[in-house]
């Protein structure tokens, strides 16, 4: 694990000699976007939950998901996270090893419930990376950060639409982590527009995952396109 950015007081600057790299990861089971964004080189990997396999049509069956993970390793990713289901510990558990022992690059998603909370930690216990996902409050981070989770996923946007100010919520999140020098890592999903990214990356959040049209929206920067294809017409003026 890398060491987390630490406060040198509760309100004063983060100072770390050892500053966490930036993660990125595609929020989808679309294998056709991952085809397209993967070899870019952008991501460390992927992200998806029921709802999204439900939209790729996908089977949540542990089997299924493992080749489907599988897809996503032989495109470069070096993480892939996948969530559990079922509504018991035992269930949860079931699921749980059944797609975490598959492979030690996938990483188990369950919910920040009881149940879930104890399921993850039964699967930290036995090696197996885990993300507390849908958290919509500050504390909630702290309980991923208590069990040893890897990561902690927020919704920004329906922490939004809840009335609440996202960003500062995730950023509170991530102080209070600091607060405590966890490793966890919050994993800012939900994500609408570009700009949260940027605004959250400079309050301290690291880790990040959006869609693949958020991914394009990256690289629709008008005055960046504007120059290349100056840059383009200079070259090929000149090679005449």
């Amino acid at each position: 694990m890398l060491s987390r950015i630490t406060p040198d007081d509760t309100n004063g600057p983060l100072l770390s000699t050892d500053q966490p790299h930036l993660r990125l990861y595609l929020d989808t089971a679309d294998v056709a976007a991952w085809q397209t964004w993967l070899p870019v080189g952008l991501f460390h990997g992927v992200t998806c939950n029921p709802l999204l396999t439900e939209r790729a049509r996908v089977d949540c069956q542990p089997e299924i998901l493992q080749d489907l993970a599988k897809k996503a390793f032989d495109l470069g990713a070096q993480e892939v996270h996948l969530q559990a289901w079922g509504g018991s510990v035992d269930e949860l558990l079931r699921v749980g090893k059944a797609l975490g022992s598959a492979d030690s690059r996938i990483v188990v998603k369950l919910p920040a419930t009881r149940m879930g909370t104890a399921a993850a930690k039964t699967l930290i216990q036995e090696g197996i990376l885990v993300t507390l996902t849908a958290a919509y409050a500050v504390h909630q981070a702290l309980i991923a950060a208590a069990i040893g989770a890897s990561y902690v996923a927020p919704y920004l946007g329906r922490i939004n639409d809840s009335g609440r100010d996202g960003r500062e919520e995730i950023a509170t999140m991530q102080q209070a982590l600091n607060g405590v020098r966890s490793q966890t890592r919050i994993l800012t999903a939900s994500i609408r527009q570009v700009e949260d990214i940027a605004v959250l990356a400079a309050r301290g959040v690291d880790t990040f995952t959006f869609s693949a049209a958020i991914a394009q929206s990256l690289f629709e920067v008008p005055a960046t396109l504007t120059a290349t294809a100056d840059f383009e017409r200079a070259a090929q003026a000149i090679s005449r």
